[in-house]
């Protein structure tokens, strides 16, 4: 797994898999905007972004089939 996979698993299931600032970068590129830490623990936003990398995440495992 690359370091963009990690960060699509990661922010998709929410279980990091790989280093927190590949997770951080792939995040700001989903929501087009820097993102702080602190708004991670809102719920919302976590479920938005699992919303938003969800296409590279089935693409991602749909070239593993």
């Amino acid at each position: 797994m690359n370091k963009r996979e990690g960060a699509i698993v990661g922010a998709f299931t929410g279980i990091l898999c790989g280093d927190f600032s590949d997770l951080h970068e792939y995040i700001e590129e989903l929501l087009g905007r820097p993102v702080f830490t602190h708004e991670l623990g809102n719920k919302d936003l976590t479920e938005e972004i699992k919303v938003l990398a969800k296409p590279d995440f089935v693409a991602m495992a749909e070239s593993v089939l």
